[in-house]
């Protein structure tokens, strides 16, 4: 059986959209394989889509933090603390359910659709600024992130005065071109800001999420690691899916040309998207007892990396899967992950992708890279949330 001495995170050259070439003929050999971690610890790596799907939904293998080794370098050696209060991420049943029972209702297809005419707004908004300034902007600065930020903002109840510090500290804590000491000192800026909004939304509540969650049985640490938790989950995903989904549409004119002619192609698009590109691409899983996948056993405390890219590119779920085809929907996909742990906010990405983008490529009809798209700044592949880091943009103005 093949043994890895390593993850592959290397993406092939002039591929920015495709996984590391190794995991192909690794998930067609085998879907479950051994896998060193850097830490020296001996566990697996899950690539083919019905295995990690698997994995996702059997709560015999844990979410906890504090129980996983991390198969991406630079984390050997650092103990990683157990999930904050409210951090639904990291926490396995009962309390996993005790949190997402509170904020399931808030998420609802229904309630997050209604959100669809403030979202038209605010891309209308970006859209008219850019327009403004005219070409070269990056769309990353100007419009994959502003857009979510503004909707997290006021789905949290983030006061208009603090809006501009409040995003800058959570764009400061993605940026991959600061030093760690940097980024974690943005992190503690925005617990310190949470933490002095959750009292103040106790005194004086809102129209807003956070508001409505000041009536259940959470502590103010709890409630502060629950909206510091939806700003990661809301943020940075639906930014980065902005930013590299334009990209690949640039890279793909005739798919860019039918989502420009056809509105109603829009939710297959988005979905499409989310598989092709996998931006959430890898995650980790602790097996709390001995279980069987595929014909290996895999033993109480190993830990399982599952390569939801390499899931997604699975020619056994989907076919063509390395082709790009806005027209097939792609369901099923392992984007917003499988079981308990599926994305809470996954309605609210949805329906920013589904008007932000087909917006964007209407609005600006010859909208281009403003540079050769080799020299298109990416995030490393290690980082836990694949994208751009700057995407200048170009196009021809009336």
């Amino acid at each position: 059986m093949t043994h890895l001495s390593e993850l592959p995170t290397d993406r092939p050259a002039g591929c920015p959209f495709d996984p590391p070439t190794e995991l192909g003929p690794i998930r067609e050999r085998h879907p479950v394989v051994r896998l060193t971690y850097p830490d020296g610890h001996e566990g697996w790596l899950v690539t083919g889509y019905a295995q990690v799907r698997g994995v996702l939904a059997d709560q015999r293998f844990s979410s906890r933090y504090e129980l996983a080794h991390y198969p991406m370098p630079g984390l050997e050696g650092i103990e990683v603390p157990a999930a904050a209060p409210g951090d639904l991420t990291g926490v396995d049943d009962p309390e996993h359910s005790r949190y997402r029972k509170l904020l399931t209702g808030r998420f609802t297809v229904r309630r997050m659709r209604q959100l669809t005419e403030r979202v038209e707004q605010v891309t209308a908004e970006h859209l008219d600024a850019m327009a403004r300034q005219g070409p070269v902007v990056d769309l990353v600065q100007a419009f994959a992130h502003p857009v979510p930020a503004v909707m997290i903002c006021e789905l949290l109840g983030v006061p208009y005065a603090d809006r501009d510090s409040f995003q800058g500290h959570a764009a400061a804590v993605s940026d991959v071109d600061a030093a760690p000491e940097e980024r974690f000192a943005a992190y503690g800026k925005l617990q310190e800001y949470v933490g002095r909004l959750v009292p103040a939304k106790r005194a004086e509540p809102t129209d807003d999420i956070l508001s409505e969650l000041t009536t259940s049985d959470l502590t103010d640490e709890e409630l502060a690691g629950l909206a510091t938790f939806l700003l990661g989950a809301g943020l940075d995903t639906t930014a980065n899916m902005l930013a590299l989904g334009t990209f690949a549409l640039l890279q793909h004119p005739e798919q860019l040309d039918a989502l420009r002619a056809d509105p109603e192609l829009a939710d297959n698009a988005v979905e499409e998207l989310l598989r092709y590109l996998s931006i959430t691409h890898t995650g980790v899983r602790a097996a709390l007892e001995d279980v069987e996948l595929d014909g290996q056993l895999i033993k109480a405390g190993e830990s399982v990396t599952l390569s939801v890219q390499a899931g997604n590119r699975d020619p056994r779920r989907f076919a063509e899967p390395d082709k790009l085809d806005l027209s097939r929907g792609a369901p099923g996909h392992l984007t917003f992950g499988h079981g308990i742990h599926q994305c809470l906010g996954q309605q609210l990405a949805r329906v920013e992708l589904r008007v932000a983008l087909p917006a964007l490529v209407r609005r600006l009809p010859t909208l281009r890279l403003a540079l050769a798209a080799e020299d298109v700044a990416l995030r490393p592949g290690h980082q836990n949330i694949y994208g751009v880091q700057r995407l200048p943009v170009t196009w021809d103005q009336d």
